[in-house]
């Protein structure tokens, strides 16, 4: 993409944003990223040499929990070093000028977006930042403290696990729905840092372009380079987020 093509594509997401009543935020690991925290896979697929199989499905925790909180409690420790970086910072910004009227689902488990000041956000995929009791159910915001490797409830004393939705489990209904909804209602659906290749996230897309609306939502796809969202993107603004998000956010507010 030239610098031409990057300032006309920046100037139409802006545009377009100007004229959006709803807009709907769909954030991926490519956010995160440009903070410091690693990508979920190692290169070689494994993690300390034990398969992702091993500590991120149902099946792994059955097996050996210990090893299942070793892991996450690596992953919690890496997420309290790290910041919002000034992509995070731009939807904050965003959601203040639409206000109710915008909402941001992130398939991110850092909880950075909230760090930043997000307030609607939708995270279909759980937080690093909060416990799940295995026993009573209960869901609690443990921040970032360190957890050990079999941390008990303090309602019931119950085995607490994870909030964070495995591989071979099911999202939030609630959650999930309401992200639906957000697609499905917006004018603009930003697709940031995402790849869009993972479901059922990537059906945000298809939902925001349904055409029972009358008028179909823009798509404006924000990433390093293109990818599989590209197809169904109306324009693409590629770069790191960090740096075009509030280019974009300049040119709205100008």
């Amino acid at each position: 993409m030239s610098d031409t093509e990057h300032e006309a594509a920046l100037q139409q997401a802006a545009d377009w944003l100007r004229l959006a009543e709803r807009v709907c935020v769909l954030t991926g690991a490519g956010v995160s990223a440009e903070s410091g925290v690693p990508t979920f896979r190692a290169s070689d697929g494994l993690w300390e040499g034990h398969r992702i199989e091993e500590v991120a499905t149902p099946e792994g925790w059955a097996r050996n929990p210990k090893l299942v909180w070793q892991f996450y409690g690596a992953r919690r420790a890496n997420v309290a070093l790290v910041k919002p970086n000034p992509g995070h910072f731009a939807l904050v910004e965003l959601e203040r000028r639409f206000g109710d009227k915008f909402t941001l689902v992130t398939q991110n488990v850092d909880g950075l977006h909230s760090v930043a000041g997000s307030k609607n956000v939708l995270e279909i995929h759980g937080s690093l930042r909060h416990t799940r009791c295995t026993v009573c159910g209960a869901v609690a915001n443990r921040a970032l403290e360190p957890l050990g490797d079999a941390p008990e409830c303090p309602q019931c004393r119950g085995l607490l696990r994870p909030h964070i939705v495995w591989f071979g489990e099911g999202l939030d209904d609630d959650i999930w729905m309401a992200a639906m909804e957000a697609a499905d209602a917006c004018d603009v659906l930003l697709v940031v840092g995402t790849s869009a290749v993972v479901h059922p996230a990537a059906s945000l897309i298809p939902i925001s372009k349904r055409r029972s609306k009358e008028v179909p939502a823009k798509v404006i796809e924000v990433n390093l380079t293109r990818t599989e969202a590209s197809a169904h993107a109306d324009v693409g603004v590629y770069g790191p987020s960090g740096e075009t998000l509030p280019k974009v956010l300049e040119r709205l507010n100008a």
